[in-house]
Order: C-alpha cells, then sequence, then structure tokens
C-alpha cells in the first residue's frame, strides 16, 4: 500500500502543477498581461493587445466558434463590439480551444466563422491557451475590459441573460465602457461569465 501511495504521489504532483499554471481571474485594477506577444489574426497578421489598444482602452473577449453559448451571444458581441469602437476603445476576441483545433476552432474555421459573422475587428489564435491561463479566463464568451492605462476596469459577462436577447435585464458590458469613457468608476465590476468551459489541452 505504501508503494502505491508513493508511485502516485509524482503524478498527483504533476496534475497539482498542471491546474496552478492556470491563474486566478485578474483582479480589478490589474494591468493588462502579456501586452507585445503577438498572436495570429484571422487576416494573417501578427496582432498584439498593444496594437489593438485604442486611445480609451481595449475590450478583450474570449470567444470561439462553436459554443452554443457564444452564438446566443453572437449579435450582442457584434453590438458591443460597435459600442466600443465608436467609443474608441480596441476591441481584440481570442480563440483558446486548444483542443478543438481539429474540431470547429482550427484557424481555417475561425476564418470562415469571423467572415460569416461579419467581423471587422481582431479574432486571434490563443495559441496553448496561453492568455486564457494569464488571464484566469474559464469561458467563451468571458470579457475584460481595460482602460487607456491598461488597468482593468470590468470583468464577466456581456449581459445578464445568456439565453435571450430580447429579455436581457442589464447589459454589463455597455453600462461599463460608458461608464469608462465618460470618466465614472464602475458601478458594477464583476459579474459572472456564463458559457461554454474553454477546452485547454491540459
Amino acid at each position: 500500500m505504501k508503494k502505491i501511495l508513493m508511485a502516485a504521489l509524482p503524478v498527483a504532483a504533476i496534475a497539482f502543477m498542471a491546474f496552478k499554471s492556470i491563474s486566478d481571474p485578474l483582479t480589478i485594477g490589474s494591468t493588462l498581461p502579456s501586452a507585445e506577444t503577438k498572436m495570429k489574426d484571422i487576416t494573417g497578421k501578427e496582432v498584439s493587445f498593444k496594437d489593438a489598444m485604442k486611445k480609451n482602452g481595449l475590450l478583450v473577449m474570449f470567444s470561439c466558434n462553436t459554443c452554443p453559448v457564444v452564438k446566443k451571444y453572437q449579435s450582442r458581441t457584434l453590438d458591443a463590439a460597435k459600442l466600443a469602437a465608436g467609443k474608441n476603445i480596441g476591441v481584440i476576441l481570442l480563440n483558446p480551444n486548444e483542443a478543438t483545433r481539429t474540431a470547429g476552432d482550427s484557424y481555417e474555421d475561425m476564418q470562415s466563422y469571423a467572415k460569416e459573422q461579419g467581423y471587422d475587428f481582431n479574432y486571434v489564435v490563443d495559441n496553448n491557451s496561453a492568455m486564457a491561463d494569464a488571464f484566469g479566463a474559464t469561458r467563451t464568451p468571458e470579457v475584460f475590459l481595460f482602460d487607456k492605462n491598461n488597468k482593468l476596469v470590468y470583468h464577466g459577462a456581456i449581459d445578464d441573460n445568456p439565453n435571450a436577447a430580447d429579455q436581457v435585464g442589464r447589459k454589463h458590458l455597455d453600462i461599463a465602457i460608458n461608464e469608462l469613457v465618460t470618466g465614472k468608476s464602475i458601478e458594477t465590476p464583476t459579474t459572472k461569465s456564463v458559457g461554454c468551459t474553454i477546452k485547454r489541452t491540459k
């Protein structure tokens, strides 16, 4: 029995280390991580958060092609991206689903999906879910809004109803964007993201 426990210990330690490689979610006020790391955009260009940043900040969203919740949110994602762009806030979506690159979340699938949906903003591959790990992101969709000083001001869901756009009670992200650009403090800086789990390989 003692030998079995000793043999299992390294495996348990490895599993613990793998789990710990995913950071806790960024806290409000945290600095945008890996701002200059380049990621492959659907246009073929290499893009960083710094490249995508605009005068008033940056909207980062972890998303994908395959999650049913992402699809339910698709029109609202486009609306939020349009609002952000109109307020001089950059927009970048990341696909962190490394485990499903051959099952609907490949680079080519991302290009096709973005074209179908009319994306006019950056949509990049998050290789090995590295950025999702750094942000502590666990869901798609999941949003992180940063101000012009690269500080996190809002983290969570797009709104309070993942199932029905016509039954939304509060548009969390839209409100946070408007509060940010008008210089107000964010009334509700964190909300709970509801969606599909990110498909990591570890």
